[in-house]
This record gives structure tokens, sequence and C-alpha cells, in this order.
């Protein structure tokens, strides 16, 4: 029947790019066909690991995680963080001039399937292990010596002058530079098992939930403080305009070519000449924010 009530377990990020769009759809502010939810909130890193497993209906993935489970979920039109200067940071300490010169470089990523990891592996091969930590842990790590180079999402893109580090390279201006498309950073995707009728349905919903925040965006201000990692208000909304934006509300011919053009090169330069070498660490994401 169309419109049945239907449950579905949903889990998106802690950020704020996320709850803006989430809002209005978790507090019953648009119409959600019959659809309602269980709600699981983590960081990305977290999420792409679940996703190995199949652990929810809806999910926010990396699109780099995506690409290892796409044959199980299918991406949305609607939610995706994708867009022109908004790529991953890799930086390093202002008084480390020469680290890109020395051999066995640590470079923490916040996360091993997170799209920051594999930008580093497509425009450095070669250049060192990745350590993945927490993505709010990487400007200390950094800061103090404990990895010689950082790759930054979310925040961090904000507030890492503030930490005493230096750009090395902005990832996604490489990105933007080398394939002529937006970058490609996080997607919302569903299990392909539940069928293209839920599927369907979600967009639409998700569809309407951020049309409504673009509409209202003062509407979610205490939801996503709630759950913020950066507590300025101020850079809260500079990562909200940064993130969201019109390929959030539809990805649309140019959102699904730079998705397919990642897509290529992931399989041509990463899956096919190997790796970088991704070791464990005491700081990789677990039970989420």
């Amino acid at each position: 029947m169309l419109n049945e009530v239907k449950k579905l377990s949903l889990a998106f990020s802690s950020c704020p790019n996320d709850t803006f769009m989430f809002h209005a759809l978790v507090h019953g502010l648009v119409d959600t066909e019959g659809l309602t939810f269980d709600v699981d909130i983590h960081d990305v890193e977290e999420l792409n690991e679940r996703a190995q497993h199949d652990r929810y209906d809806v999910t926010k993935m990396s699109y780099h995680g995506w690409f290892t489970v796409r044959d199980r979920y299918a991406l949305l039109s609607s939610g995706s963080a994708l867009g022109w200067d908004c790529g991953p940071l890799l930086v390093r300490r202002a008084c480390d001039e020469s680290v890109m010169q020395r051999p066995g470089l640590r470079i923490a990523v916040p996360g091993r399937f997170t799209t920051g990891a594999l930008l580093c592996t497509l425009a450095y091969p070669g250049l060192g292990e990745q350590i993945p930590m927490l993505f709010s842990d990487i400007e200390s790590a950094v800061s103090c010596g404990e990895v010689d180079l950082g790759v930054l999402i979310h925040e961090g893109r904000f507030t890492y002058r503030d930490k005493g580090l230096e750009l090395v390279r902005d990832l996604g201006a490489w990105w933007q530079e080398t394939s002529g498309c937006p970058i490609p950073l996080g997607l919302i995707a569903v299990r392909k098992s539940l069928g293209p009728e839920i599927a369907a349905r979600f967009d639409r919903v998700l569809h309407r939930s951020i049309s409504y925040a673009f509409a209202h965006p003062e509407a979610s201000q205490d939801y996503v403080a709630s759950y913020a990692r950066e507590l300025s208000a101020t850079i809260q909304r500079k990562h909200i305009d940064l993130f969201v934006n019109r390929f959030s509300l539809d990805l649309g011919e140019e959102g699904r070519r730079a998705v397919d053009t990642l897509y290529e090169r992931y399989e041509r330069d990463y899956l096919r000449r190997g790796r970088h070498e991704v070791v464990p660490h005491g700081r990789q994401c677990g039970a989420g924010a």
C-alpha cells in the first residue's frame, strides 16, 4: 500500500551540515509520507564502518566509504555534501617547513574510509603511513608532533591556524584542478534491499527537510549546537554554509558526473595501484560523537 507506515533505522553524523539538514525530518516538521525513524548519530567514520555490516536502513557515509558498499546501498539524490572549495586540507606544524622532504611520514586521517583519506592517497601516492583517528583529534596530534601531517575535515578547516598549523595543500582544490569537477565528500544512502519505492519516498522526505532548513535557518540552531564539536555559533554557520548547497537538495547531472569521476579515480589509482598503508591507532573512531 502506498505510504504505509514504515519504520527505518536512520543514521547521520553530528556535524552541523547533517543536523541542519535532518532537523525538520527528525522533529516532524515536514510530511514524512508514513515513514518513522529510529535515529542514531555518530562520527562519519563510525558510520562508514557500520555500513560495512549493513547496520542501518538509511545512513550517512563518506563517498569513499560508499564506494566499498555500493553493491548494497543506493545513493540518494538529496543529502550530499558536495561542492566547490570545500575539500579536506592537508596541514603541518607552522615551524615544520621541511616536513614534506622527510621519509617515513605519519599522516593523521579522519578514518580510513573517509574521502579525505582517499584524496590524500590520490594526491600524494606513497607519501607515508596513514594513521586513522577521530577528526576532532587531528589538529592536536599534528600540533604536538605525534604525527607529521594531518588531513582536516569539518570544522577543522576554520580553526587550524589558531592551533599553530599551516596549510600544505587544499586537497579539494587539487581535486578540482585535476578533474574539473566539484568534490564529492559525503552522501546519504539507502539499503537496496528495501526496494525503490521506499528509497524514493525517503529521498522526497529528505529533500523536504533540507528545503525547510533553508527556509527556516534559525529553527535548527539549538539542535545543531547540541551536537557540534566546535561551540562557536559563527563556525557552525560557516560549516553549514560551506557544505549545504544546491547539490544537497539534488545532485543533478553535474553532481553525479563528479561522483562518477571520483569513482573512476578510486578504481584506477587507489584499487589497482595499491592503497597507502593504514595502521591502527588508539584514537581511531569508536563509539562516535
